[in-house]
């Protein structure tokens, strides 16, 4: 390391960052995440009416959106590692790309003249390289210092926030004004410029030197894309292996409940389609003000450890309090400490696991991050069912508080020791 703080600029010369410069690079890959959470978003509105037209039932459906977690899954951390070893525009362009072939099939799903069930379920097979997530906060790692990476991480969450708000809301008013097919033409158009823009004003490299020399060593063999051994070894590294855990462990049982929350939304808080829609806008600009402004000012006044302790008592509350709601009222009460802690969860542990790794091995570990919530997409759709099922809505609740008070305790007896700067 030569330093405890370099500068900015070291180690990103300009002639990597193509035609624009930092603040423009980050501005456009802000832009860009929002651009694809609003497709995902569009996307998520309008699959379940396809599947509904072409015949699918509730179990069919449920196979496709496993497929489509298992492919997220398994293709996050091979994703990051080509991040890693191409660079930022080649991720973006092939983020962009995958995207839009799904949308193409998509498009010809609803054609009439064609087996809409297959290309349907072939849709979610390029699923497994759209990962602009982990792509834009590579590049927000790479470009941003240190002390200032858990507030720029944080600003995804208002891209997020933006995607859910405007791809659902155009997502239904598309499929209804001009037929379903209308929102997957203009999610493959949406995609295209984003493959364009990428590849046009992204730069290649968005790493130091010391990261470039550390993907090819002069003389040495390439390291594959492929390679499973390098993408779990981050895992052994010094204090990687707890905070993982601790980003699967602690935020696992409000996946559950988030999977399952459609069917509670229905049975347990009696709401219409339309109302349901209300309460996401709610939970995105919840999303946008805390990720967006609160965490950024927190990140300035207490340290990662603190947060992430932070984040796991929340939890731990707003379990309790999830076990005691009766009505929907009771839950727009918690959602806001639910939003709170989840954000903080993943933008303190992203952030202190990309400083516990080498600037050559970010992106790598953003795709093993991005890969924690397919993971639950997984799993959870079978055991979310066996609990609600058989012991009601409060056990969402009660497991989360049990948990994350297990979580917490271990927090106090043990730290997590914190990062300061990349391995170099």
């Amino acid at each position: 390391m030569r330093g405890a703080r370099a500068p900015r600029g070291q180690g990103h010369p300009s002639s990597k960052m193509g035609a624009l410069h930092r603040p423009g690079v980050l501005l456009l890959t802000y832009v860009l995440a929002a651009l694809e959470f609003a497709c995902l978003f569009m996307q998520f509105s309008t699959v379940p009416y396809l599947a509904r037209r072409l015949g699918l039932d509730s179990i069919a459906f449920g196979y496709l959106q496993t497929i489509f977690g298992v492919l997220q899954l398994l293709g996050g951390p091979v994703f990051g590692r080509f991040a890693d070893q191409r660079g930022a525009r080649a991720a973006f362009t092939l983020s962009f790309l995958a995207a839009s072939a799904l949308f193409l099939l998509l498009a010809a799903a609803c054609s009439p003249g064609l087996p809409g069930v297959a290309l349907l379920f072939i849709s979610r097979l390029p699923s497994a390289l759209m990962h602009t997530l982990p792509a834009a906060q590579m590049v927000i790692t790479d470009l941003s210092p240190p002390e200032e990476r858990p507030a720029a991480l944080g600003r995804l969450g208002f891209c997020f926030g933006v995607g859910i708000i405007f791809g659902s809301l155009l997502g239904g008013t598309l499929s209804t004004t001009c037929g379903i097919q209308c929102p997957p033409l203009v999610g493959l158009t949406a995609n295209l410029l984003g493959a364009v823009l990428s590849f046009i004003f992204i730069p290649a490299n968005t790493k130091g030197a010391s990261a470039d020399t550390q993907v090819a060593p002069p003389g040495g063999p390439k390291a594959s894309v492929f390679d499973l051994k390098a993408i779990t070894r981050l895992l052994l590294l010094p204090g990687v292996l707890p905070i993982f855990l601790i980003k699967v462990i602690s935020g696992f049982p409000s996946g559950l409940f988030q999977i399952m929350f459609s069917i509670i939304a229905m049975d347990f808080f009696q709401l219409e389609a339309a109302q349901t829609g209300y309460l996401m806008s709610y939970f995105g600009v919840l999303q946008m003000v805390i990720q967006g402004l609160v965490i950024g000012r927190l990140s300035n006044h207490f340290s990662e450890g603190a947060l992430l302790q932070a984040s796991v008592l929340a939890f731990a509350v707003t379990g309790l309090a999830m076990a005691l709601m009766s009505n929907v009222f009771h839950f727009c009460l918690v959602v806001p400490g639910l939003v709170f802690s989840l954000c903080t969860l993943n933008v303190v542990t992203d952030s202190m696991l990309t400083k516990a790794v080498s600037a050559s091995d970010t992106g790598t570990m953003l795709g093993l991050c991005a890969s924690v919530q397919p993971l639950t997409r997984t799993m959870g759709p079978t055991l979310g069912s066996l609990l609600y099922h058989s012991f009601g809505v409060a056990v969402f609740g009660h497991v989360q508080a049990a948990v994350n008070l297990l979580v917490l305790l271990a927090l106090w007896r043990k730290p997590v020791p914190e990062k300061r700067d990349k391995l170099r």
